[in-house]
């Protein structure tokens, strides 16, 4: 193999490539290209066992789901094996970002990075507390060979009116990503408590404070690259977030600084995230920002996107057969991974 081929992740992108070009290749010839993965894994009730202010009592070693320490390194040995695997076949290195909720706090991603099957990845970890009553918040783990990190900042999530509500803040991540400047903006959205329809405007003023720190990135740079990112316990199609994210299902509707949202033919398709009453959702979407659609090879680009549903991840028998292989179930440990898969998108860069 020739040494322009060293770095080819995958040699069907250049193939798109060529179709694809803006004509500064001549027709037919190859392009090295570089492709790295960016995803979102719900990492389902990731808590130590040690008690902390918030409500954990379900996860200590006398609570209900008799937390031990022996569960709690078993979790972390089978988060840490799922996320090596995450986009581990087109992206050699595996996954480059990684946004990741239901996590006590940083400490348990500090246990995360350090499981042998992660551990030369030195991932690098943002997290900030939230004010939610479980103690659960949202956090980045990423690779700094491929992405540098510049700035960081959390966001509240205020209900007008209600001054008892608490959620989980939203994270905005800035850096270079391959040496591109990139946001990448982490949310966890109100759950559907007390009913989809009665819950939904906890998630549509989530998925306006996602706007809002999206618009006013674009009013800084109006060609920013802005993934936003998270289990938004809502479809592509439901109003947060086809309607007030206002994010597209179809690229071709994507205006100027508008937002495309790849996971939406997915659903479309049948494949989801979580099941729950034997229906598949989507509740874990990765939107993306209109720069990313360019045809301009030599910056970053988007490609594809998926649901990580991996056989090892999936319940093989039993009343949730085909089901994502969870930690717990009716109160079992079942000494699984996730109620929730990952999913990723593709960037490529020439």
């Amino acid at each position: 193999m020739k040494p322009i081929f060293k770095n080819l992740y995958l040699v069907s992108v250049l193939l798109l490539f060529v179709a694809c070009g803006t004509g500064k290749k001549a027709a037919g010839e190859l392009v090295s290209v570089k492709a790295v993965s960016v995803g979102f894994y719900n990492l389902e009730n990731l808590f130590d066992t040690i008690k902390g202010d918030n409500l954990d009592d379900e996860y200590l070693p006398n609570g209900p789901m008799r937390w031990t320490s022996m569960k709690y390194k078993s979790k972390l040995k089978n988060m840490a094996y799922a996320i090596s695997q995450i986009g581990l076949e087109t992206t050699p290195k595996g996954v480059s970002i990684l946004g990741v909720c239901e996590i006590e706090n940083k400490s348990v991603l500090e246990d995360l990075v350090k499981e042998p099957a992660i551990a030369n990845r030195t991932y690098n970890i943002v997290h900030y507390d939230s004010p939610d009553r479980r103690g659960v918040d949202v956090g980045l783990l990423y690779d700094p060979r491929d992405f540098i990190v510049t700035s960081s900042k959390s966001y509240r999530l205020n209900m007008p009116g209600d001054t008892l509500f608490l959620t989980r803040d939203q994270l905005l991540v800035s850096g270079y990503l391959l040496n591109e400047k990139i946001h990448v903006i982490v949310g966890h959205w109100p759950s559907r408590w007390g009913g989809e329809t009665a819950s939904s405007p906890r998630r549509e003023a989530a998925a306006a404070l996602s706007k809002h720190i999206a618009d006013s990135i674009y009013r800084q740079e109006p060609k920013a690259k802005i993934i936003i990112m998270g289990d938004f316990n809502d479809d592509p199609a439901n109003v947060s977030v086809a309607k007030v994210l206002d994010a597209k299902r179809n690229r071709e509707d994507v205006p100027k600084q508008g937002l495309y949202n790849p996971m939406w033919r997915i659903h479309d398709s049948g494949v989801g995230s979580l099941a729950y009453n034997n229906q598949w959702n989507l509740f874990d979407q990765i939107i993306i920002s209109e720069p990313f659609l360019h045809n301009d090879n030599s910056h970053l680009r988007f490609w594809k996107a998926e649901v990580f549903n991996k056989s090892f991840l999936i319940q093989q028998e039993g009343a949730y057969k085909g089901t994502p292989l969870r930690t717990h179930a009716g109160g079992v440990w079942l000494n699984g991974y996730s109620d929730h898969f990952p999913t990723l998108i593709y960037l490529v860069k020439e």
